[in-house]
């Protein structure tokens, strides 16, 4: 898409410099003109009288090459053991690969990597599997080079990543090389059965909208999915897949970084997006020293800390804590959430809990609309005397 001025039309009233509410549009000699960093909103298209004002909009793709069909998801693996977002993406990915009446393909790199059958019992019809030393730690490079050159070999139509700081890091590097659309950080995937596209959705402007992504001309249709956006579906041991050894010749690839070290961050005693029991805190904690309370119940629990976003804006908790839709997605069995309002970004990253006990001194707090089991109260009082509680047995 784009926009252009037809200088035979504009009269250069002005209009348009007033309703752009960025204040990126002028008039030089007469005639508006747009600067950079224009998002297309097309408010100066709309109070134009003259209709000088034009949004281009891309011709629909031609039909795209048949030749691409299957449906592939990455299976991350970290020391040996597949992650988790493996097998959710998989049971979206067997729904997705369904609808288009194609088969379901796993791609596992790695070294001595365990579990590989369960990934057939998760709903692939192939394992492609690269097991050799060079895996054993991620580098991007290496990982890259021959997720592209199996891609391009067997040309899938649809590509899944999970959005993990190492899928993130390396499958936009893939797109880069096969000249093709990436959705990155996508809460939402559906098939428009008719086009064979992959409609791919994702939060943008800080949360506020969700976007729906279509890539209409090039293949493979790539995304990277946070974690615990999508239910993992419970193995079938009865299913028989494809487990296809890949080689691989270590003197053809080069990688111009080496991994010297992995610093894994201590103060996260639980991995939030793994965690089985959450506890947030949110604005109403009133200052970071309040998340102490937080922390002790989380202890008690065994559960790990989680936090809404504004605590995470004002510095009171890292980033690696947010839940959300600019935050972390999860799903725990039990979510307890203190003095969270309930914003509809907040809800959207964990309303799929199980079980979700909200804390809350205002009774109208949107969060009590998801709640399964709601506290009117102050915080500070019910907090601690639930960890007394729940020490004392």
């Amino acid at each position: 898409m784009g926009i252009r001025i037809d200088v035979e039309q504009c009269t250069g009233c002005g209009s348009c410099v007033d309703a752009c509410p960025f204040g990126l549009v002028g008039i030089v000699d007469d005639v508006a003109q747009i600067g950079d960093g224009c998002n297309l909103c097309g408010a100066c298209c709309d109070v134009c009288p003259v209709e000088a004002i034009i949004i281009e909009v891309a011709a629909e793709a031609a039909a795209v090459d048949d030749s691409h069909r299957g449906v592939w998801v990455f299976a991350e693996q970290q020391d040996g053991q597949i992650r988790g977002v493996a097998y959710e993406l998989l049971s979206r990915g067997r729904e997705l690969a369904d609808a288009l009446q194609t088969e379901l393909c796993a791609v596992c790199f790695g070294h001595n990597v365990g579990g590989v059958g369960h990934l057939v019992a998760h709903g692939a019809d192939r394992v492609y599997l690269i097991d050799d030393a060079t895996f054993a730690v991620p580098q991007e490079e290496v990982y890259a080079g021959e997720l592209v050159r199996l891609v391009r070999e067997h040309r899938p139509e649809i590509v899944l990543a999970g959005a993990t700081s190492f899928g993130r890091a390396f499958i936009p590097r893939v797109a880069a090389v096969l000249r093709t659309g990436l959705t990155a950080d996508c809460t939402g995937l559906e098939i428009d059965a008719g086009r064979r596209c992959l409609l791919q959705t994702r939060p943008t402007f800080g949360g506020n909208i969700m976007a729906t992504i279509v890539c209409q001309a090039r293949r493979p249709q790539m995304s990277t999915v946070r974690p615990r956006v999508f239910k993992r579906s419970a193995p079938d041991s009865s299913r028989r897949g494809d487990i296809i050894r890949v080689d691989f010749d270590r003197e053809r690839v080069t990688a111009r970084t080496k991994l010297l070290d992995f610093v894994r961050d201590l103060t996260e005693k639980v991995k939030l997006e793994d965690a089985d029991v959450i506890v947030s805190g949110g604005r109403g904690l009133g200052k970071p020293e309040n998340f102490g309370i937080i922390r002790e119940l989380a202890d008690v629990l065994g559960a790990a800390v989680g936090s809404s976003r504004p605590p995470v804006d004002e510095g009171w908790i890292p980033y690696a804590h947010q839940v959300g839709q600019t935050g972390k997605t999860v799903c725990p069995r039990l979510y307890i959430a203190c003095g969270i309002s309930g914003a509809v970004q907040h809800l959207a990253g964990m309303q799929t809990s199980d079980m979700i006990v909200a804390i809350n001194d205002d009774p109208n707090a949107a969060i009590f609309e998801v709640a399964t089991y709601g506290i009117v109260g102050d915080l500070f009082k019910i907090v601690p005397l639930l960890t007394e509680r729940l020490r004392s047995g």
